[in-house]
């Protein structure tokens, strides 16, 4: 027999062999697919934030098909209608999700905080706070070169004078944002109901906070004396507004002297 023709023949051969031995395997060891958890996975949103507590989507579909939880409201980004569709496959009652979006609690822009330097390094706020706490005097606040900004999956968050701002309207609380900012000043915020924030997370005194910045918490208390619904309190120099408390009423807005209390209305 010609050579290359047995040569081609046995190749032929041992790609069958191997592909019939692959198929026989693969029916063998094969992962038995949880059915109930793929049709949760592809009614969430897919952005793998992790805001629900668990890996990713893929991650909180297996333990809702696994019975590890029954909380259906645990998705942010995809809210009440996601937690209703869950809760129609699993045959449970659907969980309430409170519509939250993410703030940044800082008012440095360019025409408010003192800069103590001029930063010219990789374009990252994670690396910048690492020398001396980034350009601006206040070490707390927002270094305003955007890594907030490209890990939104949603396109929700800017540059503005040096501060990240975020659209409520766009943003889904993903908790990206919140994660990545090095200077922890994100958090979340319900969208329903009118709120007071303070707008720093300055913990210096009220005396160096003034040098730093024109719009930051100087610790003064007043916001605290005004406050009748007994939302706020001190920590570390800077006050805090509890949002569960907080009635919306405005009071503490008019009394802080630096503008740092600000009403949020989503």
């Amino acid at each position: 027999m010609n050579p290359i023709l047995l040569a081609v023949l046995l190749v032929a051969g041992i790609g069958l062999l191997a592909g019939a031995l692959l198929a026989v395997l693969s029916k063998i060891m094969a992962v038995p697919v949880d059915e109930t958890a793929a049709a949760v996975e592809e009614i969430l949103p897919g952005a793998n934030c992790g805001a629900c507590g668990f890996s990713g989507c893929s991650g909180y579909a297996a333990a809702l098909g696994k019975g590890e939880t029954k909380e259906t409201g645990l998705c942010g980004p995809g809210g009440n209608e996601v937690s209703q569709k869950i809760a129609a496959i699993l045959g449970v009652e659907a969980g309430t999700v409170e519509p939250m979006t993410a703030v940044v609690f800082c008012q440095g822009h360019t025409d408010k905080a003192v800069k103590k330097m001029v930063y010219k390094g990789v374009p990252s706020c994670k690396l910048a706070s690492q020398l001396f706490g980034g350009e601006k005097e206040c070490i707390y606040g927002c270094v305003g070169l955007g890594d907030c900004v490209r890990a939104c999956p949603y396109q929700a968050i800017r540059l503005c004078d040096g501060v990240a701002v975020v659209d409520p309207t766009i943003c889904r609380a993903c908790k990206m944002c919140v994660n990545t900012c090095p200077k922890g000043i994100i958090g979340l915020v319900p969208k329903t109901r009118q709120s007071a924030a303070v707008l720093c997370k300055n913990h210096d005194k009220g005396a160096l906070t003034r040098k730093e910045c024109a719009a930051g918490c100087i610790g003064c208390t007043k916001c605290v004396k005004t406050c009748e619904a007994g939302a706020i309190s001190m920590d570390k120099n800077a006050a805090v507004v509890d949002p569960a408390k907080c009635t919306g009423c405005g009071a503490c807005h008019s009394a802080c002297p630096t503008g740092a209390i600000g009403l949020l209305t989503l």
